[in-house]
């Protein structure tokens, strides 16, 4: 289905003699940068100058401007307050990266000004730096997130390419709300329909014209009447070479911005690289991460995590164990087939949370199915034993997956670990998925869970599988907790 973000430039359908409807915000509110430099001073500042006068350290004042101001520097020099990054991600990795950098450059101050501080008793003065900072990069996230979902603070974009190309671009950019672009109308080159919901602003010929300016006069006369602020070029062989050349020439000597839609989809930047041969522009796709360095911190990271949550939760699993053979008969633990790496069967663990003739009845609820793709999920499934409902909506159904992960079959972050049967019924697209090993979390438990569709799962599993990184694996860890606390789609 498709989905179009829509927004007014003039006041057509106000009522006769009414003033007309003002026009959304193109821009971000000011507020942004000055929220994000004030918590940034304040929540280094404060902290420091806090901790340092009561522990009767020299200089406290100081130290804390000196702190606060480094902190700023070093988020501006990394062009986090411009307008363009503020409220585009809510990561934790950028601020922590951020945050080692400050903790290096006072390092340095600290040794040249020839101060005594105790070195604990700064990064406890600093601790509350980074959480403010992503506290405040959330809120300014989701304020923006809201705002596009009503088609403000958005980049109006004008589509130029093929028929087909064009329309699988616009298609794309409207299936999500959160990123800035929306599509006013699309300038098709060449013959052919192009299915899309914006509307065709002109059409080009499918040669280049003997004019230089053969193509720049229209495409600006449709950026102008729709008031695009960019015209994005889907690829294309009709549009490529000197031609998208004059095109550029034309389009930035009247101020107007171009950008390039190579065709990747779902593919990270940080695996893209600019590079320049026989005068040509090339985007090198670097391949995904499958061995190394990262691949030994995953595993080292997957054991010892696993080993020591098996170790800290022993408490909690007895309680949850007690609990759940006290209100249904059966085991506590409950072990199914699933399929892992490289389509290896492996016993995968979890506390039980229906009673014992849950297979048996799973056919006779086929059809009360909610999900729409491989996937079995029901809301109110009468299998689920009291105790199991809240062991899913918590996830401590899942914490015995512990045991996989320490045995090798799993791992903490990864695709989620298929059925058999569904595995069975895979294409090409979705074998991929078991190029990994599977998680007890990952990117569809932070984006939704079960209220995600077949395809949103598998996008997601996919996007993971080709851009992991070690430090992807830390920041899917750190928002799950936010997750599993907010319970969305877990049933």
């Amino acid at each position: 289905m498709w989905h179009v973000r829509t927004t007014e430039t003039k006041s057509a359908g106000t009522r006769p003699g009414s003033p007309p409807a003002p026009p959304h915000p193109r821009t971000k509110a000011g507020w942004y940068p000055v929220l994000a430099l004030t918590v940034d001073l304040l929540g280094v500042g404060l902290p420091t100058a806090l901790v340092l006068h009561t522990e009767r350290q020299p200089y406290a004042f100081t130290g804390a401007v000196v702190a606060a101001l480094s902190w700023a520097g070093v988020r501006a020099l990394r062009r986090r307050y411009t307008r363009r990054e503020l409220g585009e991600s809510r990561g934790s990795l950028p601020v922590l990266h951020d945050w080692l950098i400050l903790l290096g450059v006072l390092a340095v101050l600290r040794a040249a000004a020839d101060l005594h501080h105790p070195p604990l008793l700064c990064l406890a003065a600093l601790l509350s730096a980074p959480v403010l900072t992503l506290t405040c990069t959330k809120l300014t996230w989701h304020h923006l997130v809201a705002a596009r979902r009503e088609a403000q603070v958005v980049t109006r974009v004008l589509v130029l390419g093929e028929p087909t190309a064009a329309g699988d671009v616009a298609e794309h950019l409207a299936r999500r709300t959160e990123h800035p672009y929306v599509v006013v109308g699309v300038v098709a080159i060449g013959d052919g329909p192009v299915r899309t919901g914006a509307p065709v602003a002109t059409r080009l010929g499918a040669s280049m014209p003997d004019a230089a300016d053969g193509d720049t006069v229209p495409v600006l006369a449709a950026a102008r009447e729709l008031e695009a602020d960019v015209v994005l070029v889907a690829a294309g062989a009709l549009m490529a070479g000197e031609r998208l050349r004059r095109l550029s020439w034309g389009l930035h000597d009247a101020g107007t911005e171009l950008a390039l839609a190579p065709g990747l989809v779902e593919c990270a930047v940080k695996r893209l690289e600019t590079i320049s041969a026989a005068g040509m522009a090339l985007l090198r796709v670097a391949p995904p991460v499958r061995d190394g360095v990262q691949q030994l911190l995953k595993s080292v990271m997957d054991r010892a995590g696993a080993a020591v949550g098996l170790v800290l939760l022993g408490p909690l699993f007895l309680a949850i164990g007690v609990a759940v053979r006290l209100t249904s008969p059966g085991p506590v633990f409950y072990r199914q087939v699933r399929i892992g790496q490289s389509r290896t069967p492996f016993v995968m663990w979890k506390f039980r949370t229906m009673f014992l003739d849950a297979d048996a009845r799973k056919a006779e609820l086929t059809q009360a199915n909610e999900h729409d793709g491989l996937m079995f999920k029901m809301r109110r499934d009468p299998r689920v034993t009291r105790v199991g409902r809240l062991l899913r909506r918590t996830s401590l159904d899942e914490l015995p997956q512990l045991i996989n992960v320490l045995l090798g079959s799993m791992s903490l972050v990864g695709p989620r670990p298929p059925l058999p049967e569904e595995v069975a019924r895979y294409g090409d697209v979705e074998l991929r998925r078991l190029s990994v090993r599977p998680g007890m979390t990952g990117l569809w438990q932070i984006s939704g869970r079960s209220d995600l569709s077949w395809d949103e799962t598998v996008e997601l599993d996919l996007h993971y599988v080709d851009n992991w990184s070690f430090t992807s694996d830390v920041d899917v860890m750190a928002r799950t907790f936010r997750a599993v606390v907010d319970g969305r789609g877990a049933y």
